[in-house]
């Protein structure tokens, strides 16, 4: 136990370097806030993915959840960390980022299944600001997309962005979890990618950071 906790302290103070580094980032080269917001969401939820091999248990990620929302709520409310609140648009998805982990993170631990962790969390660190980073900065062909004739606040590049990196993200784990690559291998990647695409797509201030990881979990659950 007292590695563990040596453990968790490391990732908090990990965590808080990422930060600071982001933060130094964006007010020495001055990029956009959501470049410096959407680098640290890659970083940090990337360096979740091993949570299942050094955790042995979800009240471990609760705590450091509970502590990553506090940062974040203090940072906001004191006018810091511009260079994750610093951004035009209404968002509430830093505050669902650590409620996303810890969920995910508690049916996989109730479950024993390191892998219904894994995948929706390798989906939400890459395939997420890759469509936010290709949608907001690429405008030549590209367009807000239309549902029944509204238009809704996603880009057809960011989606299909979105598409293509979480197929391939999904195949690759599905390849290492089941070792064959068969017909069930395609078609669940392609469900999984298909399913998180528009869980991302209809989702709205920031929504898609809890909306993504239940929403593979789900198919996970359901056709793994």
């Amino acid at each position: 136990m007292g590695n563990i906790i040596v453990l968790s302290f490391v990732y908090l103070i990990g965590i808080g370097l990422l930060l600071i580094f982001n933060e130094l980032v964006y007010r020495r080269l001055n990029p956009t806030g959501e470049i410096t917001r959407k680098f640290a969401h890659f970083s940090s939820v990337l360096a979740t993915v091993p949570f299942p091999y050094i955790f042995p248990s979800h009240w471990y990620i609760l705590v450091l959840a509970f502590l990553f929302a506090l940062v974040l709520f203090i940072t906001r409310k004191g006018k810091l960390l511009k260079s994750i609140h610093g951004i035009e648009r209404k968002s509430m998805g830093s505050y669902l980022l650590p409620i996303a982990i810890y969920l995910t993170f508690l049916f996989s631990d109730l479950l024993d299944n390191k892998f219904l962790y894994i995948l929706p969390m390798l989906i939400l660190a890459v395939s997420d600001p890759m469509a936010a980073i290709l949608g907001i900065n690429i405008k030549a062909y590209n367009g807000r997309i239309k549902v029944f004739g509204k238009k809704l606040n996603k880009t057809w590049l960011g989606s299909g962005a979105f598409l293509v990196s979480s197929f391939v993200i999904s195949i690759i784990a599905l390849y290492f979890h089941r070792g064959v690559f068969d017909f069930e291998t395609f078609w669940l990647a392609m469900l999984v990618a298909l399913v998180t695409m528009f869980a991302e797509m209809i989702s709205w201030r920031g929504s898609d950071n809890l909306s993504i990881p239940l929403s593979a979990l789900l198919v996970l659950l359901l056709f793994l």
